[in-house]
């Protein structure tokens, strides 16, 4: 059941912040939040240890801070920061989040 949950949650909410972005330009709070949400509810049930948690929010605060400077320069869109914020969280840290990084900064 929760990976029923975790495989709908995230690329549900991903899919649904490509196509509002795509058609809109705009991203929504709200799909940031359902995913921080859901991977806080979410990852505990999986048995997730506490310390390799917190590093998962470790990343996203790295990543939030990184994508802060970069809205503030006016290089990056608020919600493109906040929903890559929101998939760190997901990754954690490790290299797929320097991959994911790598890429998004090549297609964004």
């Amino acid at each position: 059941m929760i990976e029923a949950a975790i495989l709908i949650v995230f690329p549900f909410a991903m899919a649904f912040a490509a196509t509002s972005d795509l058609l809109s330009m705009t991203i929504q709070n709200r799909v940031s939040l359902i995913l921080l949400v859901a991977f806080a509810v979410l990852a505990p049930m999986t048995g997730m240890p506490w310390d390799i948690y917190g590093l998962h929010f470790v990343a996203g605060a790295v990543v939030l801070a990184f994508t802060f400077l970069l809205f503030a320069t006016g290089t990056m869109g608020g919600g493109d920061a906040k929903l890559m914020t929101a998939t760190a969280v997901w990754m954690g840290w490790n290299m797929d989040l320097a991959g994911y990084l790598l890429v998004m900064s090549l297609l964004g």
